[in-house]
């Protein structure tokens, strides 16, 4: 790795001083002009100043972030001798806390400025092991936190982020518009160009510092000088031997999909006589199926049959009669003996779905998980036969091919079969995902998947394998942390689904702040992991979501219609508080639809002819208020449908009369009327149910129809929003 600090000293610190950080920027013109450094006496004579020039002086030494604090920043019209003395003293001063690497002299710049308005900025290059390189741009100077709470910064991962998708954002971000005179009474202090000039150089300086080994560089503040360029008055940052890439999963991701979706034989080790135990209650889901007993295995030494299946008496018959996928319902250190011995052996199952927790998290006193990758590694790295592992820590997965169900839940507390569809539900916690199955089951789900603690196949595993089946359009996601390197393989993987018309949706938990950066920076303050996790994300286009109640809504609406983003929605009520609440959250990029003046008249004579003259008025919202029967939502809808919305919510409060909300077969069939039209359009419609548990027939009979269905106006349209963006 190069020196940090320019043949200066070798790569003893993780510190990366402010003269290190003016050369890197001066390579890709972010630097002041001119400057130079001072290292013994004589230098002073050498610099690129004439007697009288305004310049600042700053002592520059290991480990010393906050220099003005040391008594190391000197404003000085330029003259060697008092150069010299400054230099003299900062260096005592600096030696103190740390190497001195020399003192840095400057063009004191008459940067430009507002009265009133801030124009500094903060940028800050920073490196994570999950999101790779990331571009922060907020306000900057000495009141960077507190700008940071009124006005977020702007997050580009590098990845994923463009300079000229980057120059786009800054001139709608109020930094931008501050710098080009875009606010009201502003008065532009640079030009498009120069912006576009600068962020190109951020991405060019990303390049440098990945050559460096550097994790993080803060340039606080960068100004505009006197010509109106991006440059930075000061710049830090840290560095660290590079750490070995975490090895990339290889499958055959085509392969897998077969093996997770429709194994063609299962084998279960650890099967207990007792009812109601994992293992016991796992065969009584997989015999419900249409697996068939030819295809499911019990593992079970010294019984001869279970349920009239036979039984293997150990893992080494596997050797004989290998299985897609064997389940492994066993304690830790039993699980970790079955992996070893199917290891050498060299075959029996593809994949093992172990069930046990202990083996490499919280609860392994005896480091089991530790010895399970490492022999994976070995062998891996030898050219082995290795099965891939799915857990541990696995409450079980499901299929809707040959009704699949290996959890270790009974079938009393959850519906055994998926209904099949277009959506896919993989989940690091076995408990979100069966709370989901039970809370949603009318989802049009094809496959579900509890994966545990990912210790060999990741989140992005399972999204390259499910990725592949053509009928899958939506692939949910709930994971609370990823593994390394695997946060980034999700994201690529993520983005070329979206390429392809798929969506990909995650609810992260574990969002906390706790693990924001470095206290001696701005940066942490202004975007914590989670914050670049997000952007990352995001800018793969996954749609991310930090409540359940919007995974939820997200979810319902894209089970029923999972191709395209809604960009006009309207509202179609009896209630006069649904209309006003859809009017406060339609916001950009969803758009309130419009009606023509065509449509307005046939809205019109629609009213009239059901008697709501005067009651009702011809706009959006369109609120029919409770004297409406069921005919004019109907129709209501119709005509709004037949204009530019593209997705209509209909809130249908069930207390009023001219609702019928208890005939089943009536039900059944106004909801189906609403399935055929959005099928005939072409178009999204939810409907909002907001009322108490004893109309839940009434939601039930829209579900059913392949609606999605809310409890609430509020639930329907952010989930319409998250669509959108």
């Amino acid at each position: 790795m190069r020196a940090l600090f320019a043949g200066e000293l070798a790569m003893t610190t993780t510190f990366i001083h402010e003269i290190r950080a003016y050369e890197l920027l001066e390579q890709v013109g972010l630097a002041l002009k001119p400057w130079g450094v001072v290292r013994e006496a004589a230098d002073a004579e050498r610099l690129p100043f004439a007697p009288g020039d305004p310049v600042v002086i700053k002592g520059t030494a290991v480990e010393v972030w906050h220099k003005s604090d040391l008594g190391l920043v000197a404003f000085e019209a330029f003259d060697p001798a008092a150069i010299r003395a400054h230099h003299e003293r900062m260096k005592a001063a600096g030696s103190a806390h740390g190497a001195y690497i020399g003192t840095l002299v400057a063009r004191k710049v008459p940067f430009k400025t507002l009265s009133g308005q801030p124009t500094e900025a903060l940028a800050a290059l920073r490196k994570t092991p999950d999101a790779g390189w990331t571009i922060v741009l907020g306000l900057g100077g000495i009141l960077t936190n507190a700008w940071g709470e009124e006005i977020r910064p702007l997050l580009w991962p590098v990845a994923f982020t463009t300079p000229e998708q980057a120059l786009v954002e800054l001139k709608n971000h109020w930094l931008g518009k501050t710098w080009l005179g875009a606010l009201r009474q502003g008065k532009a202090l640079t030009d498009e160009s120069k912006l576009a000039a600068f962020l190109k150089g951020l991405w060019k300086l990303v390049e440098l510092l990945e050559a460096e080994g550097a994790t993080l560089l803060e340039m606080n503040p960068m100004v505009l000088d006197d010509e109106g360029r991006v440059v930075a008055l000061d710049g830090v940052g840290t560095a660290e031997a590079k750490a070995p890439a975490a090895a990339a999963e290889t499958f055959d991701a085509a392969r897998m999909l077969q093996v997770l979706t429709r194994p063609r034989s299962i084998a279960l080790a650890g099967i207990s006589s007792k009812p109601g135990t994992p293992g016991r209650t796992i065969l009584d889901n997989l015999l419900r199926g249409q697996l068939g007993t030819a295809n499911i295995v019990p593992i079970k030494p010294g019984t001869a049959e279970i349920d009239g299946i036979p039984c293997l008496s150990g893992i080494e018959d596997l050797k004989n009669r290998p299985v897609d996928i064997l389940i492994v319902s066993l304690p830790a250190p039993q699980t970790v003996e079955a992996i070893e011995q199917l290891c050498a052996q060299g075959g029996g199952a593809e994949v093992l779905y172990l069930v046990a927790g202990g083996i490499g998290d919280g609860a392994d006193k005896d480091g089991l998980g530790k010895r399970v990758m490492a022999h994976l590694a070995e062998r891996r790295a030898k050219g082995l036969w290795t099965p891939h592992l799915i857990g541990p820590n696995g409450l079980g997965f499901m299929s809707s091919d040959r009704e699949l169900n290996t959890l270790f839940l009974p079938a009393v507390k959850l519906p055994t079969v998926l209904p099949g569809g277009p959506l896919a539900l993989v989940s690091q916690s076995g408990a979100f995902l069966v709370s989901r199955l039970s809370a949603c089951p009318n989802l049009p789900m094809k496959y579900a998947c509890s994966i545990g603690n990912q210790m060999d196949l990741r989140l992005s595993g399972f999204l390259k394998a499910l990725g592949q089946d053509p009928d899958l359009k939506v692939l949910a996601t709930y994971v609370e942390g990823f593994q390394p390197g695997d946060l980034m393989d999700y994201a690529r993987t993520a983005q070329e689904l979206v390429s392809q018309g798929k969506r990909v949706v995650m609810y992260k938990g574990g969002r906390s702040q706790a693990g924001m950066a470095a206290a001696s920076s701005h940066t942490g303050a202004l975007a914590g992991d989670w914050e670049l996790q997000k952007a990352l994300l995001q800018r793969a286009g996954v749609i991310v979501c930090e409540s359940l109640g919007d995974f939820d809504a997200v979810l319902s609406w894209l089970a029923s219609f999972p191709e395209g983003k809604p960009r006009k929605a309207a509202v179609v009520t009896n209630a006069g508080f649904e209309s006003v609440v859809s009017a406060d959250l339609v916001d950009a990029p969803l758009e309130a639809a419009r009606l023509t003046a065509e449509e307005e008249a046939r809205l019109e004579a629609m009213i009239q002819q059901h008697g709501l003259k005067g009651i009702v008025g011809a706009h959006l919202p369109l609120d029919l208020t409770p004297m409406a029967g069921e005919a004019p939502y109907f129709e209501g809808t119709r005509i709004i449908l037949e204009g530019e919305a593209d997705s209509v919510v209909v809130g249908l409060v069930p207390l009023t009369q001219r609702l019928n909300t208890t005939d089943a077969a009536h039900m059944a069939a106004y909801a189906a009327s609403y399935r055929e039209l959005a099928r005939r359009t072409g178009k999204r419609i939810g409907v909002a149910v907001d009322a108490g548990s004893m109309f839940e027939p009434y939601r039930e009979a829209f579900m059913k129809a392949g609606l999605p269905v809310f409890a609430t106006m509020e639930r329907a349209l952010k989930g319409l929003l998250f669509l959108a963006r």
